[in-house]
């Protein structure tokens, strides 16, 4: 049963691939919604142009992934979880993996409890982390892709820049497990980030906030006009919204979101949120179901900035793959006297 295991080393049984045709998305780039956003309308369409996209099967409600998986089609999708929550429900992620997605990405947790599983079922393992440590012992339980999640990304996160992170994992992996891929992911909403990624050592990116403002991202309409009108300067990380929304997660990890009413009122006082979580929960709720952005929280990261438009999620594949490729071309010019 999945969770049940020890986890071991797999560099030596990796589906190499698998990891080539489904995660190494023409040898530059991936992509990936994330999150509620990330439905099955919003993967099919990633993977369908040309990338791979996933749906975010976050705290494994089971009816919810079944019926997103449903929408999927013909489509080769992976399927994300948050890897703490999935500890308390480890059988939706044997759910998830008789519906054969292409790849299986756990966030904030262990995951060796779970690389049996997911190698038993001949899927790559791909891990999101957010310090080095991390990705030592992710490459040491048997992942076969790193996503080194820099702190200016979206929804939950720690510390460490995108900047930093991303360089010194690579450096890393490079030396001690080359057979593992690493991408980069938190800051990155167009070519230019794909790009710079690549240059720091990343063989491609994840990228969340610039598919959230996509036409088949399940984003409420307001939530995606607030974050229209928003600059990078207006993110915050905070557990507001998890107290709200009464999710135990772990301290170590925040989760950043476009500043509001209820940030403000309560970001600085996180035990009077407490003290008033009952009623406060319930209003957060209604307003999330409202897309009422003054009170529920749009879950997105500093690259709003960069954000002017909802437009296809194909078109946001063409745009981004173009403009890398641009970008990669013509480097050798800034060399030039």
């Amino acid at each position: 049963m999945c969770g049940e295991g020890e986890g071991r080393d797999f560099q030596n049984g990796t589906d190499q691939d698998a990891i080539d045709r489904y995660v190494r998305v023409g040898d530059s780039d991936y992509f990936g919604p994330h999150g509620a956003g990330g439905g099955g309308d919003l993967a099919s369409a990633v993977s369908g142009a040309g990338a791979l996209g996933l749906i975010g099967g976050a705290y494994g409600d089971p009816a919810w992934m079944a019926a997103e998986f449903a929408k999927v089609g013909g489509a080769k999708v992976g399927v994300g979880f948050i890897t703490w929550k999935l500890a308390e429900h480890p059988e939706v992620l044997e759910l998830a993996l008789e519906r054969n997605p292409v790849a299986v990405f756990l966030s904030f947790g262990d995951v060796g409890p779970y690389v049996d599983c997911v190698k038993a079922a001949h899927v790559p393992l791909i891990a999101q982390v957010t310090t080095l440590a991390d990705a030592q012992a992710a490459c040491s339980a048997g992942a076969d892709v790193l996503v080194a999640q820099g702190a200016e990304a979206g929804g939950h996160g720690e510390a460490r820049a995108t900047m930093t992170l991303v360089p010194e994992v690579a450096d890393w992996v490079a030396k001690n497990m080359p057979h593992v891929v690493v991408l980069a992911a938190g800051g990155i909403a167009d070519g230019r980030g794909l790009a710079a990624a690549m240059m720091l050592g990343a063989e491609g990116a994840v990228i969340g906030s610039r598919f959230w403002a996509s036409n088949e991202a399940l984003v409420h309409p307001n939530m995606h006009a607030a974050a229209m009108a928003a600059t990078g300067d207006e993110t915050i990380r905070s557990s507001v919204m998890d107290i709200a929304r009464k999710l135990d997660w772990p301290p170590r990890f925040t989760a950043r979101v476009l500043k509001n009413a209820f940030t403000e009122q309560w970001h600085g006082d996180l035990a009077g949120l407490i003290a008033h979580s009952e009623g406060e929960a319930v209003k957060w709720k209604a307003a999330w179901a409202t897309g009422d952005v003054d009170v529920a929280n749009t879950f997105v990261g500093q690259a709003v900035g960069l954000l002017k438009d909802v437009r296809s999620a194909a078109r946001i594949v063409d745009d981004i793959t173009d403009e890398a490729a641009a970008l990669l071309r013509h480097g050798p010019k800034f060399l030039e006297s």
